[in-house]
């Protein structure tokens, strides 16, 4: 009968350490697929945010340039429009990075809009409209502030999405460490406090005889 309550404490045991395992390793490999999101999301605010607004502003100083040449009365037509050529060729240059970064369909559509401008810019320099090259340049600008903007919630969305992980994760590691230390408890009391239970013997009363 010991040994058969031996055996049943122990594999007591053994089921409880099985079910505890099971728990840590599906909270493990959930932890080991957030980290790989917060870091996707790191990597995404970084080459898909960060390098963006650089881009952005790039082009808003040479959109600004392109204004200020446009508005100028003591400079030859020729003059402007070797400038604003020379600049919207700076601004192309740029386009081909812009175009390879990760982009929203929104983000997609109000660089559209942009690019829309910029040709307009261009196809208005050869009739040296510079009143609507002053115009265009301003609603290329504005284009770019909106973008600036969708940027800015695009990011602060990442990280908070990363942030909401980190917590995720940070709140399964202590729920591993408190079921490791009830696991512990467990084991201690059927493997030893109970067996040292079986082994002490009570006293018998003294005989009357």
């Amino acid at each position: 009968m010991k040994d058969l309550k031996k055996y049943s404490n122990k594999t007591k045991a053994a089921y409880i350490l099985l079910i505890v395992m099971l728990i840590i390793l599906l909270g493990n490999f959930n932890t080991l697929q957030n980290s790989k999101n917060v870091n996707e999301n790191i990597n995404a605010i970084f080459n898909d945010r960060l390098v963006v607004a650089h881009y952005i502003f790039q082009y808003s100083k040479e959109l600004h340039y392109i204004k200020a040449e446009a508005e100028k009365l003591d400079l030859s037509d020729n003059t402007k429009k070797d400038e604003i050529i020379h600049t919207l060729n700076i601004i192309h240059n740029i386009d081909d990075l812009y175009a390879k970064t990760v982009l929203t369909n929104k983000e997609k559509q109000y660089f559209d809009v942009f690019l829309i401008s910029c040709k307009e810019i261009n196809n208005h320099v050869a009739s040296k409209n510079w009143g609507k090259i002053v115009a265009l340049s301003q609603q290329a600008l504005t284009t770019l502030e909106s973008l600036s903007q969708i940027q800015i919630q695009e990011g602060k969305a990442k990280l908070a999405s990363a942030n909401a992980m980190y917590n995720k994760n940070n709140s399964l590691g202590q729920l591993q460490i408190a079921l490791l230390i009830i696991l512990g408890g467990i084991t201690f009391y059927l493997l030893i406090v109970k067996k040292i239970k079986r082994i002490i013997k009570i006293p018998e009363p003294p005989s009357l005889n």
